[in-house]
């Protein structure tokens, strides 16, 4: 590790105490040592980041070692304003010094009415002015099925319509909308699911791309829904994400998106857009939604909602609304700080521009991350909407599909994750071959922080890429790196 990824006031400790000082372990290495012998083995993001946080900022993460990081994983997007924003913790600590009972299951409080409000106020019109809000175990898990069993409620149905690349959570209904077989192959079904082909130009399931492979998935899901030898029952519901976020961050067309809203709406099939991830200002707009103009049956609302703090909703058109009471209960429904911090926070991103700030932040870092694929052949493919941007990784030495497109390279999507945060950046993987880097700032990342972000990435892709580079991810001298004013 270079000087420039130490803190200056380890640099000076090791001088003044000589070689000895090295036999001491690095601040945190006790406390991640005690996570792998107690926690299970299905712990996913700290094997991926082994640091130990212990204050944050914005955008800014600090470990116990006193390296600093910038975030762009942001709580897989569930920061909308970054970490410990000013409005949160003062929403906060006003809902504590008030006195108000912090747990009531689903009975009135005035923070849950205030947040009810603050996100009918901020819904698309048209789906707002007739909408009922169900509140649901704090995850999106749960406001998926919650949305599932309101729909099949509703319907008198069973089955429904999913997509490929779909990630809708890990509950057992949720989960067997997911298209990841490999977190599905180990467990019984969970209901039957009909999975079509989501617009994905990068790796187009028709083999052409663009927009002629979106037309050709609208056409083959309208003619299959009205075959009477195509083995699909009417379905309970139709649910997809307007940008898949665990699947690739792969944006739906929204002329397809437009085609879907009519494909169900004729048929009589209750559309339910799940918005965990793109809700709050994510991609350039309140809510994805927004960009095609369609206006869904129900939207699944979870991450930023809460401003940082577990919350899940469902939203729906209220003659969808005829459940009998106790029909979706969970015992952490009525979380009132996080219904506190979640209202200011969709308050602050609606007066302060915050999805506007997306789309134009988005917009830089993604045609600067294209300029570099011309440049490093390593990467395939960059896309994205405002502030959640995919950074898919090939083998370019492979040869390419009828679409142009190189196998995906997730050897080389860990060696570049490793050096970004070699170079003080926190970036995830995801996609089908978790071979996609997923960037997921704050919406309140500043112009700085952009062009650190891909100054980082750029030479954490460049070093990963070079031959011999599976042990050659810290960064040189000269490069940028983990630093104290990150």
């Amino acid at each position: 590790m270079s000087p420039a990824a130490v803190p200056a006031r380890a640099v000076s400790g090791a001088i003044a105490t000589g070689a000895t000082a090295a036999a001491a372990p690095p601040p945190g290495d006790a406390i991640l040592r005690r996570q792998r012998v107690r926690e299970s083995a299905a712990r996913t993001y700290a094997r991926s980041f082994p640091i130990v946080p212990v204050r944050a900022h914005g955008m800014t993460v600090e470990g116990a070692d006193g390296r600093r990081y910038l975030d762009c994983l942001s709580g897989a997007g569930t920061l909308a304003l970054g970490h410990n924003h000013p409005v949160v913790l003062e929403a906060i600590r006003r809902t504590l010094d008030s006195g108000a009972p912090l747990h009531l299951l689903d009975l009135a409080t005035a923070e849950k009415d205030d947040f009810t409000s603050a996100l009918f106020e901020n819904l698309p019109a048209e789906f707002a002015a007739r909408a009922r809000v169900h509140f649901c175990g704090p995850a999106g898990t749960d406001a998926v099925e919650a949305a599932l069993k309101l729909m099949q409620t509703a319907t008198g149905r069973s089955g429904s319509l999913a997509f490929t690349g779909a990630y809708h959570g890990m509950t057992a209904g949720a989960l067997a909308l997911t298209g990841n077989v490999a977190v599905k192959e180990p467990l019984p079904g969970g209901g039957e699911v009909v999975r079509l082909p989501y617009p994905y130009g990068y790796r187009c399931p028709f083999g052409v791309g663009g927009e002629t492979g979106a037309q050709l998935g609208a056409t083959y899901v309208e003619r299959l829904l009205d075959d009477p030898s195509g083995g699909v029952v009417p379905p309970a519901a139709m649910i997809l994400e307007a940008v898949q976020g665990e699947g690739g961050v792969v944006p739906a067309p929204d002329g397809w998106l437009r085609e879907m809203r009519r494909i169900t709406a004729e048929r009589g099939i209750p559309l339910i857009v799940d918005e965990v991830q793109t809700g709050v200002g994510r991609t350039g707009a309140m809510w994805a939604v927004e960009h095609s103009g369609i206006v869904p049956d129900a939207m699944v609302l979870s991450k930023a909602i809460g401003g940082s703090l577990p919350l899940a909703v469902v939203v729906y058109r209220e003659e969808y609304d005829g459940w009998r009471p106790g029909a979706h209960t969970g015992t952490f429904r009525g979380n009132t700080l996080a219904m506190a911090a979640g209202a200011a926070t969709l308050r602050y991103v609606a007066a302060h521009g915050l999805a506007e700030r997306a789309a134009v932040a988005g917009a830089r870092m993604t045609a600067r991350l294209r300029e570099l694929a011309t440049e490093l052949p390593a990467i395939g493919d960059v896309r994205g909407r405002g502030l959640m941007i995919g950074v898919e990784l090939v083998d370019p030495a492979a040869e390419p599909d009828a679409c142009g497109a190189r196998p995906a390279d997730p050897a080389l999507a860990v060696r570049v994750r490793e050096a970004c945060l070699a170079r003080g950046l926190i970036v995830e993987l995801g996609g089908r071959h978790d071979a996609v880097l997923r960037l997921l700032p704050p919406l309140t990342i500043t112009d700085e922080q952009v062009a650190a972000v891909l100054e980082r990435l750029a030479d954490a892709v460049a070093a990963a890429s070079r031959p011999g580079s599976a042990s050659a991810v810290a960064p040189s001298a000269s490069a940028p790196a983990a630093r104290e004013g990150a």
